[in-house]
């Protein structure tokens, strides 16, 4: 059986005018269209018992080993941009803090969750996560790629269920504002971390599965469903690196790249092991699904 390769990439119209790509992906094979998403085209190489991925569980086992059976929400450090008629959410973790700096921050809020019988928890410096009392209503909140860009305050729950919440984070940005981090981070020319965006809900599955043999990302939630799955992880770069045989089935995520990244670093290698005989599987943020085999390239009646 040949090996498998499974590439997660941004939108497939991002992607018109790679050449060699579009060639490929003319003569390639569609497949039925999937949910939209960096995080559903995840989902489709896991399983785990029921309901939505427990994202903030997964990850804090992941990073410090203490989940346990305790309720979890990510509480990822977020910058938010005022305007005239609201606020936005510009970006959700990975916002380039220092351990001591997401110690700082976490520490001067967690008065505000404590009183509401929460613990925020640091286990990695770019994504936090909140211990919830059993007894406490989590609603539904958007993940943070559905978030980003969009209007802060259509995205928070509405109505009686949502008024602690919305209360909770308004409180996290009045803590923030000027904190001496964000001073420092301004000083230097970087983004504050002026709120938290909360997400990704649940307790840690009794167990996780994937058909994986191992995957190439460097994204913490990737790496924490592959740690609870048994899969071997490693970064892109060991990809880019590597002269290695192919593993049979593996995944390489490039969620974030951009098409000129794509075209230089990455598009070469993944030709290679298509022509090596390697079948690629491309699951795009649009939803679309396309196969790639060797044999593809003989459909040159085909054009991009």
């Amino acid at each position: 059986m040949a090996a498998v390769l499974h590439v997660l990439l941004p939108g497939r119209d991002k992607f018109a005018g790679t050449a060699g790509f579009s060639e490929w992906l003319a003569r390639g094979s569609n497949l039925p269209a999937a949910m939209p998403g960096y995080l559903a085209a995840l989902a489709e190489h896991f399983r785990w018992p029921q309901g939505p991925m427990p994202a903030a569980a997964l990850i804090r086992q992941s990073v410090a080993g203490d989940a346990g059976t305790s309720l979890w929400l990510s509480a990822d450090p977020a910058w938010v941009q005022p305007e005239l008629n609201g606020a936005r959410l510009l970006a959700c973790g990975n916002l380039g803090l220092s351990a001591a700096d997401a110690q700082s921050l976490a520490a001067a809020l967690s008065e505000t969750f404590e009183a509401e019988g929460m613990e925020l928890r640091v286990g990695d410096a770019q994504h936090w996560q909140l211990r919830v009392p059993a007894y406490v209503e989590v609603p539904s909140f958007p993940e943070p790629e559905d978030a980003l860009g969009a209007d802060l305050f259509e995205q928070l729950p509405k109505g009686a269920e949502g008024r602690r919440w919305r209360a909770l984070i308004n409180e996290a940005q009045v803590v923030l504002h000027n904190h001496p981090v964000n001073r420092s981070r301004a000083a230097q020319g970087m983004p504050p971390v002026n709120s938290v965006w909360l997400w990704g809900p649940g307790a840690l599955p009794d167990w996780v599965e994937s058909g994986l043999t191992r995957i190439y990302s460097d994204d913490l939630l990737a790496w924490a469903l592959a740690h609870r799955a048994g899969v071997d992880t490693q970064s892109r770069g060991h990809f880019a690196s590597t002269a290695e045989a192919a593993p049979a089935f593996a995944l390489l995520d490039l969620q974030d790249v951009q098409p000129s990244g794509f075209a230089r670093d990455w598009w070469p290698l993944i030709e290679t092991r298509l022509l090596a005989g390697t079948e690629i599987r491309l699951a795009f943020a649009d939803g679309t699904r396309a196969v790639l085999h060797k044999r593809h390239r003989l459909r040159f009646w085909r054009k991009a």
